[in-house]
């Protein structure tokens, strides 16, 4: 096996050119899926008018100081902004597709908000192009709503306040300045002194009683206007909970699937590719006629090619590593996953060999497998229909790749279900694809 192992060696090294395009071509795959999957899209450039005038950007609600100007910062960090001075320019700049959208803030915004009384209204242009508006329509109603939400809260927490003030007593922000309120409990208390003081037939004992009567309600009125009011100002609360297990940041899987893609295409095209080269230069006879037995002659395919692609992956690894934060006390761990990993993709390749029996067909039937199972794997539950994915549930299990990412990813991320139990399930792969292997010889 040692120099069958020399022969291969020096075959790939004759085919430097083969041999760096197999290397470049999954890892550019890979690392364009990382990207896509860890990086949102860029900020959408819009064009922004803001017409309040300068220095009464500030309001008072309820006693409140609001300074709009904070929401708009908040807007900026999801926006590119393209300041313009007019409205024509705003418009000028959208039709010219300068900008994806224009967003106008008009002159009375603040004036109509005042004292929380008024409904603003600003002014979003869109230029008609579908791809462009879907693109940053929902950046900008995102931003609008959470602008909203914030001005609602504290709205509400000043009616809040203001209700407190109205049932207890105390002083209140008004227009004019600030009054001071008896409040609806010490009104009544004085009504109720008041009336017992009066004889039982004194005129005046009627209206009391009705006054009275109307506080005590309004007091019972207010006790349930608190709570609905707190709920307008903040109706749905979110409460996260992790059921099991541990969540991988997007970033952080995303340099898992990049590295297990690589490995995959890398361990499969030259497995197979190597194997299936023995019987197109009619190597394969002389061999198996008693220089190496069939069984070491898979052995040795599925050994070089999970050492090469798995010491691609670890490269691979090493140099993200080198530019993200991920935990390198777990490198024994990466070994263990990318050993596996490399193992089962190798086997998978050698199978497809031993199949195809020549290269050419070998290699696409590789591609033609490699890359669905890079996308299978990564369909969550909830966006097919059930039964079909129970079905890729099933094809995920039957090939390497998605235990191979699962395992890279316990591995690189700490995320379950673990190291262990995904990579025991790519070593039995391997024995498996490895008999289909050896059955498949028989066709050589």
């Amino acid at each position: 096996m040692r120099w069958l192992l020399v022969k291969d060696l020096q075959i790939l090294r004759r085919s430097k050119l083969l041999v760096g395009l197999l290397v470049v071509y999954p890892i550019a795959i890979a690392l364009l899926i990382g990207v896509a999957l860890s990086r949102g899209p860029d900020k959408p450039k819009v064009a922004f008018l803001n017409q309040v005038p300068i220095g009464q950007t500030t309001t008072n609600i309820g006693g409140r100081d609001v300074d709009f100007a904070t929401y708009a910062d908040q807007f900026f960090d999801a926006i590119d902004p393209l300041r313009v001075k007019t409205r024509q320019e705003a418009v000028d700049a959208v039709e010219s597709g300068d900008a994806l959208a224009g967003l106008i803030i008009p002159a009375d915004t603040v004036e109509r908000l005042n004292g929380g009384l008024g409904q603003a209204e600003v002014e979003v242009l869109y230029n008609g192009d579908a791809l462009k508006q879907s693109f940053v329509e929902a950046t900008i109603e995102a931003e609008l709503a959470r602008a909203n939400a914030t001005l609602s809260r504290t709205i509400g927490e000043v009616a809040v306040e203001d209700l407190r003030i109205l049932t207890e007593g105390g002083e209140i922000a008004t227009p004019v300045g600030r009054q001071s309120l008896l409040g609806l409990e010490r009104s009544r208390d004085i009504l109720d002194q008041a009336l017992a003081g009066l004889p039982a037939d004194a005129p005046e004992r009627q209206g009391l009683e009705q006054v009275l009567q109307f506080a005590e309600q309004a007091l019972i009125g207010l006790e349930f206007a608190t709570p609905a009011l707190r709920a307008v100002s903040e109706p749905i609360q979110v409460r996260a909970t992790v059921l099991s297990g541990s969540r991988t940041p997007l970033d952080a899987f995303a340099v898992a699937l990049a590295v297990a893609v690589s490995l995959l295409f890398i361990a499969v095209l030259l497995a197979s590719g190597v194997l299936a080269l023995e019987r197109e230069e009619q190597a394969y006879g002389r061999l198996v006629r008693g220089l190496v037995s069939r069984s070491a002659l898979l052995a040795e395919k599925v050994i070089l090619a999970a050492a090469c692609s798995g010491l691609a992956a670890l490269a691979m690894l090493c140099g993200i590593g080198a530019f993200t934060g991920v935990d390198w006390g777990r490198f024994p761990l990466w070994l263990v996953a990318l050993a596996a990993a490399a193992l089962g993709c190798s086997a998978l390749g050698v199978a497809i060999g031993a199949l195809a029996r020549e290269v050419r067909a070998a290699s696409l039937l590789g591609l033609l497998i490699a890359l669905p199972l890079a996308f299978l794997a990564l369909v969550p539950s909830g966006a097919v229909a059930g039964a079909v994915y129970d079905a890729i549930g099933v094809v995920n299990a039957i090939f390497p790749f998605k235990p191979a990412l699962q395992a890279l990813d316990a591995a690189v991320n700490d995320a379950d279900p673990g190291v262990w139990g995904p990579a025991a399930h790519l070593l039995g792969l391997t024995v498996a694809y490895g008999l289909l292997a050896r059955l498949a010889l028989r066709r050589f």
